[in-house]
């Protein structure tokens, strides 16, 4: 992956810095610019979608979240999300832990997408 794919893809869809100006705080304490874990894992499914799903028997698949549904045309998606657990860093005190449930609902309330992830993020003085 290069640095303008990196760029590219977080402009679309991750616009956060670190993924979006080498040159800005958030990167320079990741070490730099770094791609977003989506556009990873977009990468993962186009490599087992080429070299791992079988074309011939393969019919559906799933995600590593905790659980998906079709979403097609005409659906209205919105997000919710609720904090699960936050937790400040023994070992670096400004930065904490988040834990989330974020879903992803339809126009009927569905939830067609969920999944529990694990946020770093500054935390305030103490």
């Amino acid at each position: 992956m290069t640095a303008e794919e990196i760029v590219e893809f977080a402009t679309r869809f991750d616009p956060q810095q670190m993924h979006v100006d080498p040159a800005s705080p958030q990167a320079a304490a990741m070490g730099g610019l770094i791609a977003s874990g989506w556009h990873t894992a977009a990468l993962m499914m186009r490599m087992l979608a080429d070299h791992y799903v079988s074309k011939a028997a393969g019919l559906a698949g799933s995600t590593s979240c905790a659980g998906c549904a079709r979403c097609g045309p005409g659906d209205t998606l919105r997000v919710r999300v609720t904090v699960l657990e936050t937790q400040r860093s023994r070992s670096k005190p400004d930065r904490g832990v988040v834990r989330s449930l974020v879903e992803v609902l339809n126009q009927d309330a569905d939830v067609v997408m969920s999944m529990k992830p694990i946020n770093l993020v500054r935390a305030r003085g103490e």
